[in-house]
């Protein structure tokens, strides 16, 4: 039986998600043709699994070649699209029910930030806007709407008028009755540079949140690089970021350092690079492999391309990317 998706958005415990994670891999084992091919390919009999480690994790490429989805596809479904080089495949997500996204990212902002009417957010992602289907300027676009702020929306480049509208927020903000609000400032890694290169402030009221990608612009950096020089340039003490991805519909988030957390729908299991069904314990680094229990329409156990490390409280790290895959997405840069 299909698990609810109210049910999934009220997970409470560890016990409570492990007990919706196998109702909804023996649901989509059978309802999700491109994966119960690939779990027969294994061998695997969906009523033997009883653990979380047990369930196969779908390659992230078969998003690239394959409708993963559950049941035929709606008519208003909506596909979003990863970006790519020119003649490089792109992976689709069919989204079926939109609702399960949009609940999943409004939950997942407010479970770490609070209520969004308490922010102005400055979109900073001109290579996004390029091109249609990105599921992160769906997220951007509707948390804008959300937080009913004149000053929120997206900026194609760094400069004016974008400085002017964050330095009025600034003052704004130190007056006694905005105590609480922030401002948002979400960008592309290469936009937030060039944002910085002519520019060098000191932010009080002002979170600076990096999604990832050079895109070709500028040379790669390691994290620790980029965040210094990004906390230097903004005049801030810690650089956010989200990790999300076209075939997830939630995000993890880090507040600084690197470190990110779930919502409780959402986990990350580490894998070995040498066998891809055994897992590593937590400072270990290996393969992520997340899941994400609102891909509820689709599949909700995703072995990514990513590598990174788990600690003990269950939040995790990004560390860069397998050789042979393609860098793309809203991924943190190869350390």
């Amino acid at each position: 039986m299909k698990p609810a998706s109210s049910d999934i958005f009220s997970i409470h415990s560890p016990s409570r998600f492990r007990e919706l994670a196998l109702a909804v891999f023996r649901w989509q084992a059978e309802a999700n043709p491109v994966y119960k091919r690939y779990i027969s390919t294994l061998g695997i009999e969906p009523a033997a699994v009883d653990s979380l480690e047990d369930i196969p994790f779908l390659p992230v490429e078969f998003f690239k070649n394959f409708e993963v989805l559950c049941g035929p596809k709606n008519p208003d479904a909506i596909v979003f699209s990863s970006s790519g080089t020119t003649g490089m495949a792109t992976s689709r997500h069919i989204v079926n029910d939109i609702s399960l996204y949009e609940t999943s990212f409004r939950k997942g902002f407010e479970l770490f930030y609070g209520n969004v009417e308490d922010y102005a957010i400055f979109a900073l992602l001109p290579s996004y806007l390029e091109r249609e289907g990105s599921s992160l300027i769906y997220m951007v676009h509707d948390l804008i709407k959300r937080s009913k702020n004149g000053h929120s929306g997206f900026y194609k480049s760094a400069g004016h008028p974008l400085t002017g509208w964050i330095q009025l927020r600034e003052s704004f903000l130190k007056r006694p009755e905005n105590a609480g609000k922030k401002n948002l400032l979400l960008g592309v890694t290469y936009a937030l540079l060039d944002f910085i290169e002519n520019e060098q402030l000191q932010l009080e009221n002002t979170i600076i949140m990096e999604t990832g990608g050079m895109k070709g612009k500028r040379r790669e950096m390691v994290r620790e690089e980029l965040h210094e020089t990004l906390c230097k340039g903004f005049g801030v003490d810690a650089i956010h970021s989200e990790y999300g991805m076209t075939e997830l519909l939630s995000q993890g988030y880090s507040k600084g350092d690197g470190i990110f957390n779930c919502p409780p729908w959402m986990q990350v299991l580490i894998r070995d690079t040498n066998d891809p069904f055994a897992f590593f314990p937590a400072t270990k680094t290996g393969g992520i492999n997340v899941i994400d229990l609102a891909n509820l329409n689709s599949c909700s156990f995703i072995a990514t391309q990513d590598l990174g490390k788990k600690h003990p409280d269950d939040s995790f790290e990004v560390l860069g990317r397998f050789d042979n895959s393609d860098i793309r997405g809203c991924n943190l840069l190869v350390q």
